[in-house]
């Protein structure tokens, strides 16, 4: 099936004056005011014509290299919805969305994300579908002149509605249009029962072709559009833009046009730049870089506009902005789909990245802060707040880390050495209750705590029962802050779980509870 594209308003030129012999084409009537229309004002007019019936009348000049830049936008933004994406005459593109329809919730929610992205894009669309591209096209043409429905999914209904179209909506039927007429053909259908050598031998193949392929009776060969390898694109606005939160509208436009861009390369943008553009000539100011840099590789354009507006908001404009220039500067593979069965609570660690760069761009970076690794084996030290952008990579790699061997190699050495044998001293039983899931506790004091010692065993509330195996670091001489530790998982009469250490620097032994597990 293939959806075409029709914008009726492809740009909004400048104000001109064109020549004495202009022409009122045809396109640009479409966006003729109804009082113009009222007053006479007909396609194929000369301008002294026109000024003649409505002399308030103005003249559009058309701007080509505007209109292909304004289809180029529309089929970039397009190109998210399906890779296959063509242009077709008259300012048409044609969308093959077979293999799209269940990836985005049917055809009804496709047509209305459709015409969403174009309605952000400053136009206004016509769609239509059918199983033949040539037959999507004429629906989209005759829709309100000859037709009312512009959905045909079989072939049967299809070739029942294009019966009823005019023939003047065919484009190669244009040139044998008077002909046509005097033998009293007015629609497609009166045209397809002559017979085809008559037909073939007035008018020539082309028409023939035209039929076969809007009727489904002849294949079809597209160009299909093909995504630049880099993206990098410009929206001169309207006006003379003097407050930042304004930009978005024109911003929005530009991230669509990157959205389909990135899904048709299969990339996922990580930073990226707007160019806010200021007066050129001689007061020429350097145009305002706005760089995004994201902490997790995305695509999604809803996301992207929610962290810009945020950036939009905070800054200040040193001139008016007169164009905008966005620039996709860093990118990667699109990460596959996750492939477990369930979904994972509280969201995926990417919708948490996205929710920690929207708090950042909102309220600033410093002010957002994140718990990253260290590289410190001392338990105070080995844990930092940092901002929530640089700590992002710390804390993904510090999730896949893993215990040392040399850690589990000397334990059992180190329990004869920590653990006294005498009865007057620490008792250890020979059998251990089942420790905590985890070695060090979540909950680490802002400082230790010093336990006073009975019956020579710690005590905190009563005294404690040292499990497992202990753990010995012995570091910071090169800063000053040198200790000399042995950490103990301890458990005392009410159950509870506590990480204490003994400190071995000098004579005397003292003991001191520094986490809670929970």
């Amino acid at each position: 099936m293939h959806l075409p594209l029709l914008p009726l308003e492809t740009y909004r030129p400048r104000w001109s004056e064109p020549g004495p012999h202009a022409v009122l084409e045809r396109e640009r009537v479409l966006a003729a005011s109804g009082a113009a229309l009222q007053a006479g004002v007909r396609p194929g007019m000369k301008r002294n014509g026109a000024l003649a019936l409505c002399p308030d009348t103005r003249f559009y000049e058309r701007d080509a290299q505007r209109e292909r830049q304004a289809i180029d936008s529309i089929a970039l933004c397009l190109l998210q919805y399906t890779p296959e994406v063509a242009l077709a005459a008259l300012h048409n593109l044609m969308m093959d969305i077979s293999a799209s329809l269940r990836a985005f919730g049917g055809l009804r929610r496709l047509f209305r994300l459709v015409e969403k992205d174009v309605r952000e894009l400053g136009f206004t669309a016509r769609l239509a579908l059918a199983p033949t591209a040539q037959g999507a096209w004429l629906l989209a043409q005759a829709t309100g002149a000859a037709i009312r429905r512009r959905r045909a999914v079989k072939l049967a209904t299809l070739m029942h509605r294009l019966d009823r179209i005019p023939c003047h909506f065919l484009p190669a039927l244009e040139p044998y249009a008077d002909w046509i007429a005097g033998i009293g053909c007015r629609t497609l259908g009166d045209v397809r029962r002559l017979p085809r050598a008559g037909l073939k031998r007035r008018c020539n193949e082309a028409v023939l072709d035209a039929l076969d392929r809007a009727y489904g009776e002849a294949p079809e060969m597209f160009n299909w559009i093909v995504a630049p390898e880099v993206f990098s694109t410009r929206l001169e606005l309207p006006d003379r833009i003097e407050h930042a939160e304004a930009l978005l509208f024109g911003a929005r436009r530009l991230l669509l046009q990157m959205t389909g861009w990135l899904a048709a390369r299969q990339l996922a943008v990580e930073r990226l730049v707007l160019a806010l553009e200021h007066e050129r000539g001689r007061q020429a100011i350097p145009p305002t870089l706005l760089e995004l840099a994201l902490a997790e590789a995305t695509w999604q354009e809803a996301h992207v506009t929610r962290l810009l507006k945020e950036r939009l908001g905070r800054i200040e404009l040193a001139a008016p902005v007169i164009a905008l220039r966005l620039e996709a500067t860093h990118t990667t593979a699109m990460a596959a789909p996750s492939g477990s069965l369930f979904p994972e609570p509280g969201g995926t660690p990417a919708d948490f990245a996205r929710l920690v760069e929207l708090l950042s761009a909102r309220l600033g970076s410093d002010n957002v802060l994140m718990p990253a690794l260290h590289a410190d084996h001392r338990p105070e030290a080995c844990n930092r707040w940092q901002p929530a952008g640089l700590a992002a990579t710390a804390i993904s790699a510090s999730l896949k880390g893993t215990e040392s061997r040399g850690r589990r190699a000397h334990r059992d050495d180190m329990v004869r050495a920590a653990h006294p044998t005498s009865p007057s001293q620490i008792e250890i039983r020979s059998k251990q209750p089942e420790l905590p899931a985890y070695e060090r506790p979540f909950w680490l004091l802002a400082s230790p705590v010093e336990l006073m010692l009975r019956e020579h065993r710690p005590f905190y509330g009563s005294p404690l029962r040292l499990a497992g195996s202990p753990e010995r670091i012995e570091c910071g001489w090169w800063d000053g802050r040198l200790v000399v530790r042995d950490y103990f998982i301890a458990q005392g009469a009410d159950q509870a779980w506590y990480w204490i250490y003994r400190e071995r620097q000098g004579d005397d032994i003292r003991w001191y509870l520094h986490g809670l597990f929970g």
